[in-house]
């Protein structure tokens, strides 16, 4: 099948397998809906664990994070048996009768099976409310200065480095590029809008589709690939609790609306939601430097469904499509009496269809399919006070009216089956393909890239005693632009000490394709590699978190491009971490403080010698705060982020020999306070629907400290300009609110979910 019509190849399985809803009671006033969770002694949860209602074939199973929910037509006292290896059977009474029913279910190990112990080196997850150590969604939208952003917000974990002029997530040393952003096992190669120079560009993705997110720093599964340093691993929303809806409008310029539908049968759900941002009248309001002359201007929608095949089948389907103007003018580096104009248009259509399936009592099938088609447009101008075009023949003046349109197409197959054994034990095998075609236009040149890129892996999870286990994993690819096999080993061990502390540690080689910028120069290249070395020390208890983490990466092949573009790059990166977070000491308070420590250096594309990256900080810290006041269903949110200066080169080519730094030095230290407030309230009391609303506010960089992110350097490096924010504040306010979800729960719950 051409990777061309896998699209309507998704399409024309979601008809086939997901029966239409029409004519099935949507009042489902005969069912109540069982719902909850399922977890173990330790609060781990239990997935695909099997609930059934005695005597009868209603039933379901839990998801991978240990949820559940599903309908029974059975009527007055009734027994629920809950199943699954390695746990006793468990039983509870239950009056389906009047109401839907919530619960929480904890498994009692058999004797003779042993007790799991969670690996997590390199990672923090927050599968779930109760793992509490790393961000869920509704801690995506709340760390105060995130912006709704999950990027963003992962900034405030260890390991991650504070930029704010670059998109992507820059982790441990390592580039945005070298970090990978997969949901439901498929990779989404393109999460944010593309990158304007000395400027963040916002997420594709809304944090409220996911209910688990991992976010590894560094030795991660060996069913993943093409990322040398980290990668974010989204597991989206199975189905809703409930129906609902929301609204947004928030100065300055962003509006957002959806909804999310359960069908009749309580065995589906759809949802579509869009969001228009324009941020014309907010720049004329504040100054701001750059001088837009358009937007920045971003409108996206969404599209989901979900449907339950069978008693244990599941299929879910992802479309998201966005359109991104903006257009900016600067003072040019090389002339005061001359302008330099950006002008960037982007488009993207992405797609995936994914389905799993239990096959009897051990094994589970999880197939997907995955498209995407990326269109972005780059026009540079030089320009004279007037701002009207100039064309100048001499350097540094000749390639400064440009035209650049890159045309990316992608899609991606994956199939993994898993073999699940006694004692929480359980192989993973499985095999994906990515295709990928790229067109990028200079001016009236065209270049071309196809791939086919191939992956096969296997990754064992061994529970070896009562306090030991261990992950063990191989994945080959082979890529055909390249023509090279690459061979990764990962391992991972964990030891517990005590209930709730452990030690871990993880190994792993990890390849990635250079980028394609690069690959248009010299098509020879071969993958790049890091090897990362990872041991750390948790302990989680009384509704507290501590880790700390010592990790080494050693870079192999990295992509130089001077004198020449080829492989011989190299690099290192080592430091410490910790992390520490408190939900208990102080009632409806919740607080994190994390610290990286960072060693770095690298001889890669034009650095004439190993030097420490211009994108890394050595010392780096946030201290996040939470605090919600009941009385007045007020949330006050905090957050204080530093960052030891960066180091910034100005790097000329020479006409004969390597390139050679002029200058040099570091820029001052980053230190940013961000508050946001919400005041919650419900306007719709007479609904019978639960219904959330707000108003909230907030300032980033409340104290206006001055932020320099590094220098441009004029071609005869006389003249340098800082690369800053594009104002010292940014400023919001704005109503939120939905129907059918009262998210003021998830207020609460978040600061008392158990760590």
């Amino acid at each position: 099948m051409k990777p061309i019509i896998l699209l309507p190849a998704l399409f024309l399985l979601i008809l086939l397998l997901s029966p239409s809803a029409k004519g099935q009671n949507l009042t489902g006033h005969d069912k109540i809906i069982l719902s909850g969770m399922v977890k173990n002694r330790a609060q781990q949860a239990v997935p695909f664990a099997s609930l059934k209602i005695r005597g009868t074939d209603e039933g379901t199973t839990t998801d991978s994070l240990g949820r559940f929910s599903f309908s029974a037509s059975a009527s007055g006292e009734q027994t629920l048996v809950v199943s699954s290896i390695g746990f006793n059977t468990y039983t509870q009474p239950v009056n389906l009768q009047g109401k839907d029913i919530t619960m929480q279910i904890v498994l009692q190990p058999r004797r003779q099976e042993l007790q799991g112990v969670v690996i997590s080196a390199g990672s923090f997850e927050a599968s779930d409310k109760a793992k509490g150590a790393s961000l869920t969604p509704m801690d995506a939208v709340t760390v105060a200065g995130s912006n709704n952003d999950l990027a963003t917000a992962l900034r405030s974990l260890p390991g991650a480095q504070q930029i704010g002029e670059q998109a992507g997530l820059f982790v441990r040393g390592g580039t945005g590029e070298e970090t990978k952003q997969f949901i439901d096992g498929m990779l989404m190669p393109f999460p944010n809008y593309p990158s304007i120079p000395g400027l963040p560009q916002p997420a594709r993705v809304d944090p409220f589709l996911f209910q688990g997110i991992l976010f590894s720093s560094g030795g991660y599964s060996a069913l993943y690939g093409e990322a040398m340093s980290s990668a974010l691993i989204l597991n989206s929303v199975d189905l809703p609790d409930r129906s609902s809806a929301d609204f947004s409008a928030f100065l300055p310029g962003n509006l957002s609306a959806g909804f999310q539908k359960i069908t009749g049968d309580k065995k589906g759900s759809y949802g579509i939601s869009g969001s228009y941002n324009n941020q014309h009248l907010y720049n004329r309001i504040v100054p701001q430097e750059p001088d837009y002359f358009y937007g920045p201007e971003y409108y996206n929608g969404n599209a989901n469904l979900g449907r339950k095949i069978g008693k244990t089948g599941m299929l879910k389907l992802y479309v998201s499509w966005d359109h991104g103007h903006t257009a900016l003018r600067n003072p040019d580096v090389d002339s005061l009496s001359l302008k330099s104009a950006y002008t960037s248009k982007s488009r993207n259509l992405y797609a995936h269809v994914n389905y799993r399936q239990l096959l009897g009592d051990s094994w589970k099938i999880s197939a997907g399919l995955a498209y995407d088609d990326n269109r972005d447009e780059v026009n540079t101008r030089l320009l004279d006070r007037d701002n009207q075009q100039v064309f100048l023949s001499h350097d540094p003046y000749r390639y400064k009216n440009s035209d650049f349109l890159t045309r990316s197409v992608f899609a991606q197959g994956r199939l993994v089956l898993t073999h699940m054994f006694g004692r929480n034990q359980s192989i993973d095998f499985g095999a994906e393909h990515f295709y990928t075609r790229d067109r990028f236009t200079h001016n009236d040149s065209l270049s071309a890239l196809t791939d086919h890129l191939s992956a096969v892996f296997a990754e064992g999870n061994l529970q070896l005693s009562s306090h030991i286990s261990a992950r063990a994993g191989l994945r080959m690819e082979y890529s055909s632009l390249l023509g090279r096999t690459t061979w990764s080993p990962r391992l991972s061990l964990a030891y517990r000490i005590s209930d709730g502390a452990q030690f871990n540690a993880a190994y792993g080689m990890f390849y990635q394709k250079p980028d394609n910028v690069y690959l248009f120069a010299n098509r020879r290249l071969d993958f790049s590699r890091a090897d990362h070395y990872v041991i750390n020390f948790t302990r989680k208890a009384d509704n507290r978190f501590f880790r700390i983490e010592a990790y080494y990466k050693q870079y192999h092949d990295l992509v130089k491009t001077d004198p020449a573009y080829d492989n011989n790059g190299k690099g290192y990166a080592k430091g410490i971490e910790l992390f520490w977070r408190d939900k208990k000491t102080i009632p409806d308070l919740d607080y994190w403080v994390s610290y990286t420590y960072l060693d770095t250096k690298r001889d890669f594309l034009d650095y004439p010698y190993t030097l420490r990256p211009a994108f890394t900080s050595p010392h780096t810290a946030t201290l996040a705060v939470k605090k919600f006041f009941p009385g007045i269903s007020t949330s006050v949110n905090v957050s204080y982020a530093f960052a030891a200066g960066r180091p910034y080169y100005d790097i000329a080519e020479q006409p004969e020999g390597p390139a050679r730094v002029r200058d040099e030095g570091h820029t001052r230290a980053y230190n940013v306070v961000n508050l946001h407030i919400a005041y919650l309230f419900n306007m719709f009391k007479k609904w019978k629907q639960p219904a959330f609303s707000g108003v909230a506010l907030g300032a980033n960089n409340l104290l206006g400290t001055r932020q320099v992110f590094g220098y441009n350097y004029s071609s005869n490096g006389l003249n340098k300009i800082p690369v800053t924010p594009p104002a010292r504040r940014y400023y919001f306010i704005g109503f939120f609110t939905s129907f059918g979800v009262d998210r003021t729960s998830d207020f609460m719950d978040n600061m008392d979910s158990n760590l």
